[in-house]
């Protein structure tokens, strides 16, 4: 308990609605990463902050956690047009994100297109692919960055992470994911250390450029345990071509370096996993921190730590099932409520 207390000290006093991790010694230290928390159903409000903690306490980054934020204040999904903080990014290292169907206002956007003109990476998570979307009718000078974007086909999904939303190929809570390393890129700092991926949210339809590089693919299982095997049967790509569910398995992985007019070529790392409930996992959670490393140009440790900071019991995943009445700063390390000594267990 001491030691974990002593964690705890390093939360950094913060604006309300903010949750900020200060990290002390390791190999992180002096990089700030900023993680933009902002989906209806895959609680990236609950994941983000644990990957945050994880990159903060055991890898000495200075963490910060943006969310969607309600009228009374407290953490919810479903304001999809007010994401308080955004300007922070200025001076962020690196992105981490977890969106869906944004459409904030345009200082807030202002300040996220700033940061991916400037070159700067990007880690994004599940639903990202369509991290924005925009009313038919939207005068914002970042209409384009929508997922149903014409004048920027597929918007910013398909053009800066390689892929927009398709369709969901494995059956949606009912089919888990097997993640399966790609043969050709085992040696990537990014699979340092990772083996055994398993995550209960399915498998995505995802088909990345040419520019990609494929790093690991999904194998869609007949069910929700990570013993379960392969699913069998076809179905019909969003291309109208019928192929086995598993051959080939879709790419739920890779990465992209961007180049760019002028300075070093940007680089990005998607996953199409990465729900809440996917990060008990810890090979997921090794390539993430993996990933952060990689994207900041940093030495990849040979088996990174991931262990998990608290008790971290996530709610599952499904539209309006996030836990009301939550705070950033009841996210804090431990919880400033009277009383507790340990981080918020949403099982409750």
């Amino acid at each position: 308990m001491v030691a974990l207390l002593a964690l705890g000290a390093l939360v950094l006093t913060a604006p309300a609605d903010l949750l900020v991790y200060e990290g002390k010694e390791g190999l992180g230290k002096g990089r700030h990463i900023v993680f933009l928390a902002g989906d209806e159903e895959y609680r990236s409000e609950e994941g983000l902050p644990q990957l945050a903690r994880i990159l903060a306490f055991r890898h000495g980054f200075r963490c910060t956690v943006l969310f969607p934020i309600g009228k009374d204040g407290t953490i919810d999904p479903n304001a999809r047009d007010h994401q308080p903080g955004m300007s922070i990014l200025d001076s962020a290292d690196l992105c981490v994100m977890l969106l869906r169907f944004r459409q904030w206002p345009d200082d807030s956007m202002r300040s996220f297109v700033s940061y991916r003109l400037a070159g700067k990476p990007i880690l994004a998570l599940r639903t990202s692919t369509h991290a924005f979307a925009y009313d038919a009718d939207s005068k914002s000078e970042f209409k384009e960055y929508g997922w149903q974007s014409r004048a920027w086909p597929g918007g910013f999904g398909r053009q800066v992470l390689g892929e927009s939303w398709v369709s969901h190929w494995g059956e949606h809570g009912k089919q888990a994911t097997r993640g399966v390393l790609e043969a050709s890129a085992h040696s990537h700092p990014v699979l340092r250390g990772v083996e055994d991926v398993f995550g209960d949210t399915d498998v995505y339809e995802a088909h990345p450029p040419p520019d990609a590089q494929v790093l690991m693919r999904g194998c869609v299982l007949s069910g929700m345990n990570p013993g379960d095997p392969p699913a069998a049967g076809r179905k019909k790509t969003d291309s109208g071509e019928e192929q086995d569910l598993n051959e080939p398995m879709m790419p739920i992985a890779w990465t992209r370096t961007l180049p760019r007019e002028a300075g070093n070529p940007s680089r990005v790392l998607t996953c199409t996993m990465g729900a809440a409930t996917d990060l008990r996992n810890e090979g997921l959670r090794r390539l993430l921190v993996n990933g952060a490393y990689w994207l900041l140009g940093l030495d990849v440790p040979d088996r990174a730590d991931v262990n998990l900071v608290g008790d971290y019991r996530p709610s599952p995943f499904g539209f309006d099932r996030f836990r009301k009445g939550v705070r950033p700063s009841d996210l804090a390390w431990p919880l400033s409520r009277a009383g507790q000594t340990e981080p918020l267990r949403f099982d409750r």
